[in-house]
C-alpha cells in the first residue's frame, strides 16, 4: 500500500525520503486519478450513476450528523495506519471538496460509512470498504475520540 500525500509529504520534510521518491510516490497517486478520469470517460453512464449515489448517500450523512463532523470523522479515518480507504481520504479536510468524492458506494474499491452513532465518550463509526461484492466487502468498526475538535 502506497502511502497517502500527507503521510508522502510528512517523510519528505523529515528527511526520511529524497525528493526524487517523494515526486515518484506521487506520480503513483495521479496515474490512479488519471486512470480514473479516463475509466469515468470510457463509461459516463455509471460514472453519473456512482455520483448520484455518493451524493445521496453523502446527503443523509450531512442531514444526520452535519457536514464538519463527517468531514472530521474521514479526517481521522484518514489518518487510520493500514487502512486502506486512507489513500482516498487524504484530503477531507479540504473543504472545497464535496464529500460525496470521498465516498464510493459501487466502484472498486467502495468505501461506505454504514453508521455513526455517539459511544463512550466518542464517535462509533462502522464502515465497509474493498469489494463491490455483495457481502464481499471489508465491514470495520472504530471509535473514534472527536468530541472534543468537533463543535
Amino acid at each position: 500500500m502506497i502511502p497517502t500525500p500527507t503521510q508522502i509529504f510528512a517523510s519528505f520534510e523529515r528527511g526520511e525520503i529524497e525528493r526524487e521518491e517523494m515526486q515518484a510516490l506521487m506520480a503513483l497517486h495521479a496515474r490512479e486519478l488519471i486512470q480514473e478520469m479516463e475509466e469515468d470517460y470510457q463509461n459516463p453512464a455509471a460514472a453519473l450513476i456512482e455520483t448520484l449515489l455518493a451524493r445521496r448517500a453523502a446527503g443523509k450523512l450531512i442531514r444526520r450528523h452535519g457536514a464538519r463532523m463527517i468531514r472530521e470523522i474521514l479526517v481521522a479515518l484518514s489518518e487510520i495506519p493500514d487502512f486502506p480507504p486512507a489513500r482516498n481520504l487524504w484530503n477531507a479536510s479540504h473543504p472545497d471538496v464535496p464529500l460525496h468524492c470521498f465516498l464510493r458506494i459501487r466502484r472498486e474499491p467502495v468505501f461506505r460509512i454504514l453508521s455513526i452513532e455517539p459511544k463512550n465518550g466518542g464517535i462509533q463509526v462502522v464502515t465497509e470498504h474493498g469489494s463491490a461484492a455483495k457481502g464481499k466487502a471489508t465491514q470495520r468498526t472504530f471509535l473514534l475520540n472527536l468530541l472534543n475538535r468537533v463543535s
